[in-house]
């Protein structure tokens, strides 16, 4: 079926459908995804519950079996409106299309406006040179970097794409790999399969917990030193300070992390250069070098890496005269 010929869409935002004859016998909630694209079928079960969704001028329930041919119109709300200002902020650009920007993000920005930070944020700088973000969501955004991580993120800048590409994330078809500079001599790559959730007593951390989402981080050794060793990981999911808390769960903070990292450790000889580069450092060491996605318009896979930033280059030449 093509929901080209089926759907007509007016400005306030109601989508008409037809059920196609083929589809007779199946349940209404598994006809609706091929019918309203591009929303999930998540999402479109969530507007039948509440009601968004008439067939034949009723609300249905969304285990009915359908016959064919019946008429159904879908009232998609409104984006939720919010106070985030466009405001020219000057953005390193990887990639851009008409569907996605790819975005290689410095070390202090912060990904959308929050308590703590009304504005100046990659959200905003988005909404001001991409203009038609401000009908998405999150402007677009499609998954966050803390905001002292560096390295590459992707925005989408139209709401099918920014379905599709929701969609690659919760199947885990988007490859992202970091690499994280941590304290330890670690021998051998691993992978890290802990639940992660709030911790329950500072509600600014995370923490590994029975109670917690599944979460899994993969990892092997980029380099080894002495007394640190840089790994480059690989997510799997992508829970809240996933990388930082899996690798310090595991006795591998990563170096200058506030919230996880622990105290500064000096190496054994370190002389007076060394120290000061190790103290100067005041955030986590972690940089999202690469990241590969399925275009959401032609298929093909795209793939795109971040150099290190100078002050993880820095770092690096710091703990290798420990050798």
């Amino acid at each position: 079926m093509s929901p080209k010929n089926r759907i007509q869409m007016n400005e306030q935002r109601i989508i008409r459908a037809v059920v196609p004859e083929t589809a007779a016998g199946l349940r209404l909630d598994k006809v609706l995804a091929t019918l309203f694209q591009p929303y999930s079928r998540s999402q479109l079960q969530i507007w039948l519950r509440n009601g968004l969704l008439m067939m034949e001028g009723s609300i249905p329930s969304q285990r009915q079996i359908v016959q064919g041919g019946e008429h159904l119109t879908l009232m998609v709300p409104a984006p939720k409106d919010n106070t985030w200002m466009p405001q020219c902020i000057e953005l390193k650009i990887v990639h851009e299309d008409n569907d996605i920007v790819v975005i290689d993000k410095p070390a202090g920005l912060v990904v959308h406006p929050g308590a703590g930070n009304p504005d100046s944020t990659l959200a905003n700088a988005i909404l001001h040179r991409y203009p038609e973000t401000s009908m998405l969501p999150r402007a677009g955004i499609i998954h966050r970097l803390d905001k002292e991580t560096t390295g590459l993120l992707v925005i989408a800048r139209n709401e099918g794409t920014r379905q599709r590409l929701i969609a690659d994330l919760e199947n885990r078809s988007i490859k992202r790999e970091y690499l994280a500079l941590v304290y330890g001599r670690v021998v051998a790559g691993g992978t890290i399969d802990k639940p992660i959730g709030r911790h329950r007593k500072d509600r600014l951390r995370m923490a590994v917990s029975d109670k917690g989402k599944a979460a899994i981080t993969h990892f092997r050794v980029e380099r080894r030193y002495k007394y640190h060793t840089l790994l480059r990981v690989i997510l799997e999911t992508g829970r809240t300070h996933q990388i930082r808390v899996h690798l310090a769960d595991s006795g591998l903070p990563v170096i200058g992390d506030p919230l996880y990292g622990g105290r500064l450790r000096i190496p054994p000889g370190a002389d007076s250069k060394i120290i000061a580069t190790l103290r100067a450092f005041k955030r986590q060491a972690l940089h999202a070098t690469t990241l590969a996605i399925t275009n959401p318009a032609s298929g093909e896979t795209l793939q795109w890496t971040s150099e290190l930033p100078e002050d993880f280059i820095m770092l690096i030449e710091a703990v290798k005269q420990t050798d």
